[in-house]
């Protein structure tokens, strides 16, 4: 199940920096500083593989981008039987990324299904991860996940959806919207660092971030609401910048 291309399909990154330039200028700067690779016109219009892209991100939880990759690797092989995979597969080589894709060298979920959790974590699985990466399989496999809901329904119907699925939470299925169906609005409100980077773009004193019971937070969520809500409907490449910000202190 390949969805053609991106969902937002009259979304156009000029657009939404010109957007997001006019309420704050500074945005300039740190727009030219960090182009915006995946919503990038070829990115917009690269096929995009949903299994996958959930199945990684089921993979790539509370390890490093490195173990992820080589478990990436390792699972593909499970399939593949292909001893010379690449070690890895950095994110901004979207073409070495989509030419596996349309290869069909990504599992499809009934091939998944085929494995028991032990040769799942032959792989370099935990168990509840592979326990998870059937549970995401079984769901492909009915069409409780499907890419005409994934494409047509709203952002807060697809992310009910997929959090149906084990392991798979809030977080995962709105960074699943913004990178692989690139929504144009989506806002990861939980995201610490968005909080961190929205907490340095507006000036805040982040060593003395916390919130209440102890919970570290650099900025109160009704707070990262209100800020957020000029740059509508553009606030996922605003969390963009956000992220960026914690790297270039521009001027208040």
């Amino acid at each position: 199940m390949i969805i053609p291309k991106s969902y937002e399909k009259d979304f156009t990154i000029e657009a939404a920096v010109n957007h997001l330039v006019s309420i704050e200028p500074r945005f300039a700067e740190i727009a030219a500083k960090y182009p915006c690779e995946v919503f990038s016109q070829h990115t917009l219009e690269t096929p995009v593989n949903p299994f996958d892209a959930l199945a990684t991100s089921i993979l790539a939880q509370q390890i490093s981008g490195s173990a992820a990759r080589s478990i990436k690797k390792r699972f593909l092989q499970l399939f593949s039987g292909d001893e010379k995979l690449p070690d890895s597969h950095p994110a901004s080589d979207s073409n070495s990324l989509n030419e596996q894709i349309m290869k069909g060298v990504f599992p499809t979920p009934y091939e998944v299904l085929q494995l028991d959790i032990p040769t799942l974590r032959s792989a370099g699985l935990s168990l509840r991860k592979a326990e998870y990466m059937l549970d995401l399989a079984a769901k492909f496999s009915t069409g409780e996940i499907n890419a005409h809901d994934l494409i047509t329904l709203p952002d807060d119907e697809v992310i009910e959806m997929l959090v149906k699925v084990r392991g798979l939470g809030i977080w995962s299925a709105q960074i699943f919207l913004m990178f692989a169906l690139k929504r144009q609005d989506v806002f990861p409100i939980g995201d610490l660092g968005l909080q961190r980077g929205m907490a340095i773009w507006f000036g805040k004193n982040i060593s003395l971030a916390k919130g209440s019971k102890g919970k570290f937070k650099y900025m109160s969520e009704e707070e990262m609401i209100e800020k957020s809500d000029p740059y509508k409907p553009y606030r996922t490449l605003f969390t963009w910048y956000m992220w960026r910000a914690t790297q270039t202190i521009l001027p208040i």
